[in-house]
């Protein structure tokens, strides 16, 4: 007669022997996706929650400032020294007021609001001075700029159905009015150039393409990556007495020589560093020399509003640390390293740029 007790511990063993040899292929058989080891590396540094100086966010969203108890915000950004948020997501006409009411009543000057122009109607007779009066009009209820999307060259269509040029010479009068209004205009076109690139093995951005399916791109869709950036220079070269701000360092955070040029070019173009933080912190010493270099033509900015993500910002600008983690695996699999600037630039990068170029801003806020 057969004993059951071994019959089963030989079962149970087989049973544990097969969970670890599961549990050994599975760890073995990692994807890309999973694979995120933490760093054995032993350095001096630290993470850096407030910022050297105070700072003026020049390109955050807040897209319910009307009815916001903006104590919560005031709240974070006093922690890590913000003095003022620029909320690019004003609106315009009645929505606009209505944030800079709210604003007004509470904090005047921790937060400015830029308006947004609607392009939906563009092809109208008399488009474009209407668009016009309507942003001066938004300017004389305080707003203190104009905050061009990026829909403007991907999605927006004229009357017509045709794609919108960021050029399109019908746009001219609103250009003109930012200039003779003396508000400077922050403009996002495109988005970074691996969004059009072959989604294989060489692109940098297959993570983010694979979980952001909606952002891949191609030359016909609507145009290529090349077009949409001319088009945009285009534009800043045709309007010189108009102050642009390039949103997100023109996507040419990973080419600094060639924004650099950019700049030399066209001198009524300023950058943002919202969301390519990544792109400067793994080139510590180039990028370096090229803040010194263009110190009066960088603005700080983050992007979306995350108050837990601004440290990585600090630590790259500020600090001299090594190999420190960015905070979106999507967007950089790679380390970060810092700058180390002077404290002459940080405060051009933190505040001077800004308040230089964008009015009504209080400036008793920041030191000489």
């Amino acid at each position: 007669m057969p004993d059951y007790k071994i019959i089963i511990m030989k079962l149970l063993l087989t049973f544990a022997l097969s969970i670890c040899a599961f549990s050994l292929y599975s760890q073995r058989d990692l994807t890309f996706e999973e694979y995120n080891p933490k760093s054995t590396l032993v350095v001096p540094g630290d993470s850096i929650k407030k910022a050297k100086f105070p700072f003026i966010d020049i390109h955050s969203h807040q897209f319910n400032m009307a009815d916001q108890d903006l104590s919560t915000l005031i709240k974070d950004m006093d922690a890590m020294n913000e003095g003022i948020m620029i909320n690019l997501s004003g609106g315009s006409g009645d929505r606009l007021k209505g944030q800079i009411e709210n604003v007004n009543s509470h904090y005047p000057n921790r937060f400015g609001v830029f308006a947004n122009v609607n392009f939906s109607e563009v092809g109208k007779p008399g488009w474009g001075e209407a668009a016009a009066n309507q942003l001066e009009e938004d300017v004389k209820n305080g707003a203190k700029g104009l905050k061009v999307y990026k829909s403007l060259g991907l999605r927006d269509q004229d009357t017509d159905g045709k794609r919108l040029a960021v050029d399109d010479p019908r746009l001219d009068p609103v250009w003109d009015k930012c200039g003779e209004l003396g508000i400077p205009v922050l403009i996002h076109s495109a988005d970074p150039k691996s969004f059009w690139d072959p989604m294989d093995g060489d692109n940098e951005r297959w993570l983010e393409l694979k979980t952001k399916t909606g952002r891949k791109r191609s030359d016909t869709d609507p145009a290529s990556w090349q077009q949409i950036i001319d088009e945009q220079h285009n534009m800043f070269r045709k309007h010189p007495k108009t102050i642009f701000i390039n949103a997100h360092m023109g996507w040419y955070a990973n080419d600094l020589g060639t924004l650099g040029k950019l700049l030399d070019e066209m001198p009524n173009m300023y950058v943002g560093i919202a969301a390519v933080i990544a792109e400067l912190g793994r080139q510590p010493r180039f990028a370096h020399d090229f803040f010194v270099k263009y110190q009066d033509r960088i603005l700080f900015g983050k992007d979306s509003w995350v108050p837990s993500e601004f440290p990585t910002y600090f630590r790259v600008l500020e600090s001299t640390d090594e190999y420190f983690p960015y905070h979106k695996k999507y967007h950089a699999f790679w380390a970060m390293y810092g700058l180390g600037l002077p404290d002459d630039v940080l405060k051009k990068v933190y505040y001077k740029n800004a308040l230089k170029i964008v009015p009504g801003l209080d400036k008793t806020l920041f030191p000489e």
